[in-house]
């Protein structure tokens, strides 16, 4: 048995993404998303919850340092720099998060230690998740319009950064100019999953008055063990789809390369056992 192995583009490419030549359907993204989250939530929830209380604790620790939270809230410059500190400490392991719905997206298993795998990678990815979020905060502050088509628009930098190890101001140039020709129905798909939220936030909202206001917050804390999942699972899978996922492999592909047509069907010839496959950034 050979022992070579091959590295395989899965999904689209950086140069068909640049062209607008992908595709997406919204259904059959979501279905495959929902069938990952039912699969492989466990590690995404662990390392959601890991970066959250390193974010709560960072937030705990400089505020201190800032006069007290009270004074963060009232000092727009200290709140500033607070949101500064905590993206720049927690992205690199939230990079982690984002890479595991890249990696169910081509069928590799994934565990919790990922939030650690991508460190090296760590001052370019904080360097992008702040130029991205001061982009996006300026463009809702022009206009809530602008603010949104940023948000969609560069929702895919930080996996352009650590899969195509891009630099912050191409991977944000790249995704730009990818997502723009797609962007009312990327727009769609994220307020689908915004309408998830919005309707566990509903019942809190209702009932924070009354005696069962406890039960509408477990309901949320449930629901989101599988919309936060699906959420990362429809992002990899979006990046797939638009810009590729090159792996290293040692089973055999009988996918061809060069037919795009394929590009939507190419999970069926992914290896879904895992072990075997590697990231190749």
């Amino acid at each position: 048995m050979s022992d070579k192995i091959s590295v395989i583009q899965i999904g689209g490419s950086v140069e068909r993404a640049e062209q607008g030549d992908y595709q997406l359907d919204t259904k059959a993204i979501f279905s495959e998303a929902w069938q990952y989250t039912l699969k492989a939530r466990v590690s995404i929830m662990l390392g959601l919850a890991f970066a959250i209380f390193l974010g709560m604790l960072v937030s705990y620790i400089a505020s201190d340092y800032l006069g007290g939270m009270e004074a963060v809230i009232q000092d727009p410059q200290a709140g500033m720099i607070l949101n500064i500190l905590v993206t720049v400490i927690i992205w690199p392991f939230l990079a982690g998060v984002e890479m595991m719905g890249v990696f169910h997206a081509v069928g590799m298993k994934t565990h919790v230690s990922l939030v650690f795998s991508f460190l090296k990678r760590g001052s370019w990815v904080a360097i992008c998740a702040l130029l991205t979020s001061s982009l996006i905060s300026i463009g809702f502050q022009l206009f809530i319009f602008p603010g949104i088509f940023l948000a969609v628009v560069l929702s895919l930098t930080i996996p352009l950064v650590v899969e195509k190890q891009m630099t912050p101001m191409k991977a944000i140039v790249l995704s730009v100019k990818a997502l723009r020709f797609k962007w009312w129905q990327l727009t769609s798909i994220y307020m689908l999953l915004v309408i998830c939220l919005l309707g566990l936030i509903f019942p809190i909202v209702m009932l924070v008055d009354t005696e069962i206001a406890p039960i509408s917050i477990i309901l949320f804390i449930f629901g989101m063990t599988y919309l936060a999942p699906l959420y990362y699972n429809v992002k990899g899978i979006l990046y797939r789809e638009i810009f590729g996922v090159q792996i290293a492999t040692n089973k055999p592909i009988e996918a061809s390369n060069g037919q795009e047509e394929e590009n939507s069907d190419n999970n069926a010839s992914i290896n879904k056992d895992g072990p075997d496959d590697t990231f190749s950034a």
